[in-house]
């Protein structure tokens, strides 16, 4: 995955899942999302408007020992994290100005006489449902109770695989993962997938690793279900019970569940099996009755991703008594609604998330609604915020950007000394090929069928989940639509889609606070916009995985085996080097998880720097703020990830995520890259300094 924003949201991914397994995003995923944004200063120096990057320096540390601190050092000295947060940066200052736009534009939709079934209507009635706290408080638990009873009704594993495949449609993640989405191996073709899940917590090593860290967050988990049982009425002995039991089985679960590095190999979590054969295979579950109660019509085949997980499913269903289960899907349900309810039951998931993210108290309410809204209907809003907040001047010129990072790029690949000339043809035929999507869709998802009224919170959360089950439902059996959009225009994030062999790049990801883009000057842009973002999507293209797509997007080896050991060898020397890391205590970046991103912000750096390097900007060769064109691009660059975070947070991140902390994403590139040494003067001896025969070159 591959994310230039990272905000931290350690209770629940806010992607559709389908989104979460098949988009490497600059803000996956997962679990943990940082933010990247580029801020800049005019053209010209003024005396009475102090550069920002300069009042951003540390100047007591030198740039070639730490070049991350030295860039941003000044700032994050300045800036302490806020208690609601578990991370702070310029990242969140975007966050903020967004924010403060969506609820101006709920606000007035509450206000509005709309009419009903409009965009409109459905936002002032979800903020109207979301803000409602005196009447969230009243009701309780309340809204909940069919459901709790229909789980408590179960008498057959056949009732239990009916009632939580309903679950799984209301946004209640239980048994397994499934998901929606283009086949690998035949990206013209919609199909249904299933993958290892069901678990409460959201790594399946935090049920086995013993560092302090982790034995911290598994007792506060195992804490939080012992309270959602006493919340739920059973007196304590019984919710102690049950509360161990839930976790015993979880533990069973995640015993087969692969690790994170394991998890992103296309190949090897790629199983195509006709539905014949799974009903042999995985005899405890009657597969027709589960996908018809998810609402699919007619299926064949379905691709597994993890077998073994299944396997394990399967036993379980055999052996682990109904009781279990029914407390099983009643906690996962809570836990599922628990932010949208009331104080009591959101503050017991928050204390619970306190042990991974470190965050002193909540976020504001409102602006865990305008989380919750980008859920259910971000794209709704952001047809509303686009009209207002993303010019076609600003669309035009990242538009431009792309193709100045596609010329650079392929004049990369032709200048390749170690890949042979058929495969480089390959290489360059997909690179022509990646489509480009900018700032906002071209055609809109139509929401007119999604029920948004002013009644309990919870249950419009469910309706929306509803109405994205059979969204991608619908899409089965019919071809795919590769202008749609996987993200609403106000993320502050971008992905590229292999399946698609796409990038997308929402307006949110170009957002400056107190900034028109005409002010920003082309070098910080550079940095920021053509190397981190840009660049980094389209190398995913060609990163460890993305590589072993072509450019129609089918999983399929158009390499020579002699080219694939070339790169396989040059990604073994950039895992090696970001295993050297120790973020926070004794705890090391996981190199082989993280290095698709490695890949990716290395040549995200290298391909902004080759196109800058053409621009006027840089042949001018004028000083911004006191830095050259060059110290400016690099600046820029570290710049976007200008992020100070809780110990908790990285310790999560480590284990939960395939990109590398922030501080790492700056100083583990720049080692690699002569242009950098360069610009400001690194030499044998320092730290930033690396070796030519330990420097990592692939594209």
């Amino acid at each position: 995955m591959n994310e230039r924003l990272r905000i931290a949201k350690v209770i629940k991914i806010s992607l559709p899942s389908h989104l979460q397994n098949k988009l490497i995003m600059r803000n996956s995923l997962c679990f943990l999302i940082l933010v990247l944004i580029f801020v800049s200063c005019h053209t010209t120096e003024k005396k009475e408007a102090p550069d920002f990057l300069a009042e951003n320096i540390d100047t007591t540390v030198n740039p070639a020992t730490d070049f991350f601190l030295y860039a941003n050092g000044g700032w994050i000295k300045k800036n302490p994290i806020p208690a609601d947060q578990s991370a702070w940066g310029v990242g969140f200052l975007v966050q903020e100005d967004i924010y403060n736009r969506l609820r101006a534009i709920n606000k007035k939709a509450l206000n509005e006489k709309s009419e009903p079934g409009s965009v409109s209507q459905k936002i002032g009635d979800f903020w109207f449902s979301a803000m409602d706290s005196d009447g969230i408080e009243k009701q309780g638990i309340q809204p909940l109770q069919p459901q709790l009873q229909e789980i408590e009704k179960i008498g057959t594993v056949e009732d239990l695989l009916r009632v939580s495949a309903k679950l799984q449609n209301e946004g209640v993640d239980v048994l397994l993962g499934e998901d929606i989405s283009q086949d690998e191996k035949n990206s013209d073709k919609i199909a249904f997938h299933i993958y290892q899940g069901g678990l409460g917590m959201s790594n399946r090593d935090y049920y086995f690793n013993t560092d302090a860290k982790t034995l911290k967050v598994r007792k506060a988990y195992q804490t939080y279900l012992y309270n959602a049982f006493r919340s739920m009425g059973k007196d304590s002995l019984v919710a102690r019970s049950a509360a161990g039991a839930v976790y015993d089985l979880e533990t069973r679960l995640a015993k087969a569940s692969r690790k994170l590095e394991n998890l992103r190999d296309p190949d090897s979590n790629y199983h195509k099996i006709d539905l014949v054969t799974m009903q042999k295979i995985y005899f405890r579950i009657g597969w027709s009755e589960f996908f018809k109660n998810t609402g699919v019509k007619s299926l064949d085949s379905v691709i597994v991703g993890q077998p073994e997980f299944l396997v394990a499913l399967n036993q379980e269903l055999s052996k682990t008594p109904l009781g279990v289960w029914k407390n099983y899907l009643s906690f996962h349900l809570l836990k599922n609604s628990a932010r949208y309810m009331d104080q009591a039951l959101y503050k017991d998931l928050f204390t619970y998330s306190q042990s991974i993210s470190g965050v002193e108290k909540p976020k504001a309410r409102w602006k865990r609604v305008l989380d919750a809204e980008e859920t259910a209907m971000g794209e709704a809003l952001g047809q509303l915020f686009v009209k207002e907040y993303f010019p076609e001047k600003t669309k035009q010129r990242y538009n431009d950007m792309v193709e100045a990072i596609r010329d650079a790029y392929k004049e990369r690949i032709m200048h390749l000394a170690w890949m042979s000339d058929s495969t480089k043809q390959r290489a360059l035929i997909k690179l022509s090929k990646v489509t480009k999507k900018v700032g906002y869709p071209d055609k809109w998802k139509d929401f007119s069928a999604l029920v948004i009224d002013r009644g309990p919170w919870v249950l419009n959360m469910q309706r929306a989940s509803e109405w994205w089950t059979n969204y991608y439902v619908n899409k089965l059996g019919k071809p795919v639509d590769r202008t749609e959009w996987g993200m609403s225009p106000q993320t502050y994030n971008a992905y590229y889609n292999p399946s698609n062999n796409e990038i997308v790049l929402p307006a949110g990801i170009f957002i400056v606070p107190g900034k028109r883009d005409d002010e920003l000057d082309d070098a910080f842009v550079y940095g920021y916009a053509a190397a981190s973002t840009i660049g980094h999507e389209i190398t995913h293209g060609f990163d460890d995985q993305g590589r072993k797509f072509d450019e129609a997007g089918n999983l399929r080896d158009w390499w020579q085996p002699n080219d694939t050991k070339q790169f396989n060898a040059s990604a073994a020397r950039i895992i090696r080097q970001f295993n050297e890391f120790v973020p926070v205590d004794t705890l090391r970046v996981n190199g082989e998880a993280s290095q698709g991103e490695n890949i990716a912000d290395l040549g995200g750096v290298l391909l902004g720097w080759d196109a800058f390097s053409k621009t006027e900007a840089f042949k001018k060769g004028e000083k911004i703020g006191g830095f050259t064109p060059a110290q400016r691009y690099f600046l820029g660059y570290a710049y976007g990830w200008l992020y100070s975070e809780r110990k908790e947070v990285l310790a999560a991140q480590l284990m939960t995520d395939v990109h590398a902390p922030s501080k790492e994403r700056v100083n583990g590139p720049m080692a690699n890259i002569p242009a950098f040494y360069e610009a400001f003067n690194v030499k044998p001896g320092d730290k930033m300094y690396r070796p030519d025969s330990l420097r990592v070159s692939i594209w």
